[in-house]
């Protein structure tokens, strides 16, 4: 099959830094799976299955990526996938903290998958789910934030009352 590796999120909503991260990923992977995790613990905007939707509608023209989910550990999951990799993108130094913690217990977990970290472009350096949400909420202007299926998903969540 090749290498297979998991690119796992909330993905509440997907964003373009997400996106880049993903073709990123497929472009140095035979097998890509985008994995929403299941998060019973937060509240998100959209549920699973449409979180998957809208993930598969910006992936739909890379053939290398397959949308799917999943809760509990991430290592399990990525075991039952046969992967070799999970791809996690860096924004700042102090998601870097955050993200070592997460790669050393994951090894604990399993050692034989590794991780690759990807810096994200500049371009997106700030950019988050939780920030896209709040700018949509009051109406702003996200178009350059997030793929036009998401900020009309978005928009759709967040209507102008007139």
């Amino acid at each position: 099959m090749g290498k297979i590796a998991i690119c796992p999120g909330s993905f509440d909503p997907i964003t373009n830094g997400h996106l880049d991260i993903i073709k990123r990923g497929a472009k140095v992977f035979d097998k890509v799976y985008v994995a929403v995790l299941d998060n019973m613990s937060k509240q998100p905007l959209f549920n699973v299955e449409e979180r998957k939707e809208l993930i598969r509608a910006v992936t739909q023209d890379i053939p290398n990526v397959e949308v799917d989910s999943f809760h509990g550990l991430l290592m399990e999951y990525a075991e039952s996938k046969n992967a070799d990799a999970i791809i996690r993108g860096l924004r700042a130094i102090s998601d870097f903290e955050y993200e070592l913690q997460l790669t050393s217990m994951n090894r604990v977990l399993n050692d034989r998958i590794e991780t690759f970290f990807i810096m994200t472009n500049n371009q997106y350096s700030f950019l988050s789910s939780s920030i896209v949400k709040e700018i949509a909420k009051y109406h702003g202007d996200i178009s350059e934030l997030v793929p036009s299926a998401v900020n009309e998903a978005l928009k759709s969540r967040f209507p102008v009352n007139c």
